[in-house]
């Protein structure tokens, strides 16, 4: 049975794991941590947060929690799933977030200060899939909530990605948000860019939308001409197609299972397979590979419990039914139990030639690798429903569709219910033709009291169609009465680093003291 400690001792893996409790089965720890979460969290905190990670995590966690509060048995008010406490909670911490994406291009900055902002000393590179990752989190906020200001930022940072990709089709790996120039120019599907394209999939997916789709198809076009190589994918320069570090990264084993979610079954199948033979090599995927020499590269031998491989491995089952994807499954587990299990968890491993252990635990163990070896061995879970069964919801906006299936996983495998995000959705339509009318007229206040009450949007803002400055909601945060900061618990804590003393690799970035 899954546990995670009571307060003061959770962090951020509270709502990174929360959803994993319930898809167990814990029932009672899933309701016993909500009541938690909703006692102690506190956003107004003076430290830098990734904006990336951010809203993958928390933002994620929380509307995945949210949308499932009522299969746990938790409470729900009236209202919901247009509101709820959890959904006040997401929509507060994405709030923050909103000041990374005031740019001339309207790509986000990577780090905010969750209290003040952007840093003025803030660097303006940043990663692609920092930039392309918000898609799926945001237009659910948007249509749980009202408000389009969520959906609105995270378009317009995709097509500016989209705009900026090279004459061949291809991105690099890290961008001035500032400038729009590129700053690494290494193209691949691994660290740096993997999400990006992920959310190009899922985005269509659950938003039905067929422009997001014909981008992905079009990237994975350009990426089987440039960096396919016998099933391998290697890096290349994004302006010439060659190849720049014949390299696989643990990272990249994600793409058979983004091939199965568009139906490219064979070539997901080929390439899973040479990356199951890395496993079985080690017991594990080293976070780089040479793939000439068919061995780890320096310094980078570890394996921190990754999920991508399995996350794979599941989609490709449900797809196929093969066995061989249920071996690994069970090597996984065989492995994981073997070389990381210790007295207080597992541990990170630091060398997969020697199985030499790191002391620590990352949450995405908890909240992926756990949750997609689970649902890979139970095809019976509520995750797996093929619409056979569902709930219907009354809300006062009418009757909602909930829990038929068809989970849209976020990047840190946070599921998300497509039938939810058409719940309110007869809600922001008459919201936002009031709001149009009423805009010239009158500047509203919102009340933002914390999770007690029904944050209200201060007006859907328009980006501008033409070149220039990007301009940003005018009225986001100015009436929110700022509060004293509180010794709370501090979710995350990514202090920023200028980008000179960083070395961006094949889209990893690496510090200087590695």
């Amino acid at each position: 049975m899954l546990y995670i400690s009571p307060p003061p001792s959770f962090s951020l893996t509270l709502i990174d794991a929360l959803d994993t409790l319930l898809i167990l089965g814990n029932v009672s720890e899933f309701q016993r941590v909500v009541e938690v979460l909703q006692d102690n969290v506190d956003f107004d905190i003076d430290v830098n947060a990734s904006v990336f990670e951010t809203n993958i995590r928390v933002v994620g966690g929380l509307l995945s929690a949210h949308l499932l509060s009522k299969r746990a048995g938790v409470e729900v008010e009236a209202g919901w799933p247009c509101s709820g406490p959890l959904l006040r909670m997401a929509e507060e911490a994405a709030r923050k977030l909103l000041p990374a994406f005031q740019t001339p291009t309207g790509m986000p900055y990577g780090t905010v200060n969750l209290l003040h902002g952007v840093n003025p000393g803030e660097t303006p590179v940043t990663c692609t899939a920092g930039i392309g990752t918000f898609i799926v989190e945001f237009a659910t906020l948007s249509s749980l909530t009202g408000d389009p200001v969520f959906e609105d930022v995270a378009r317009v940072a995709l097509m500016r990605l989209w705009e900026s990709r090279s004459d061949i089709g291809l991105v690099g790996n890290h961008i001035d948000v500032l400038t729009g120039k590129w700053v690494a120019q290494d193209a691949g599907i691994g660290a740096g860019v993997d999400s990006y394209f992920e959310y190009l999939v899922k985005g269509a997916i659950l938003l039905q939308d067929k422009k997001l789709m014909a981008m992905f198809l079009e990237y994975n076009k350009a990426i089987r001409n440039y960096t396919r190589f016998d099933d391998w994918y290697l890096w290349v320069q994004m302006y010439k197609g060659t190849v720049s570090m014949p390299v696989f990264q643990s990272l990249e084993a994600y793409w058979p299972g983004l091939q199965t979610l568009i139906g490219d079954i064979d070539n997901a199948m080929r390439t899973f397979l040479n990356y199951y033979t890395v496993w079985k090599q080690f017991g594990g995927l080293p976070e780089f590979y040479n793939i000439p020499q068919g061995y780890t590269v320096e310094k980078r031998e570890g394996y921190p419990l990754r999920p991508e491989l399995i996350e794979s491995a599941m989609y490709l089952y449900r797809a196929t039914g093969d066995p061989t994807l249920l071996e690994l499954g069970r090597d996984a587990v065989e492995s994981i139990e073997k070389i990381s299990k210790v007295e207080c968890g597992f541990a990170t491993i630091k060398d997969l030639r020697d199985h030499k252990l790191d002391n620590r635990m990352e949450s995405f163990f908890l909240a992926e690798t756990v949750k997609y070896l689970y649902l890979l061995f139970d095809p019976t879970n509520f995750i797996h429903n093929n619409g056979s069964t569902f709930d219907a919801v009354i809300t006062p906006y009418g009757e909602c569709i909930l829990g038929a299936g068809g989970y849209i996983f976020n990047t840190e495998a946070h599921p998300i219910d497509p039938a939810a995000l058409h719940c309110c959705r007869r809600l922001k339509e008459e919201q936002w033709e009031v709001e149009d009318l009423m805009r010239e007229f009158y500047s509203p206040k919102r009340n933002r009291s914390r999770f007690q009450k029904k944050t209200m949007s201060s007006g859907p803002w328009e980006p501008p169609t033409g070149p220039g400055t990007l301009s940003s909601p005018e009225n986001y945060d100015r009436a929110r009465e700022k509060k004293p900061t509180k010794q709370k618990i501090s979710l995350l804590s990514c202090p920023s680093q200028p980008f000179t003393s960083k070395l961006a690799l094949l889209g990893q970035v690496f510090l200087d003291s590695s």
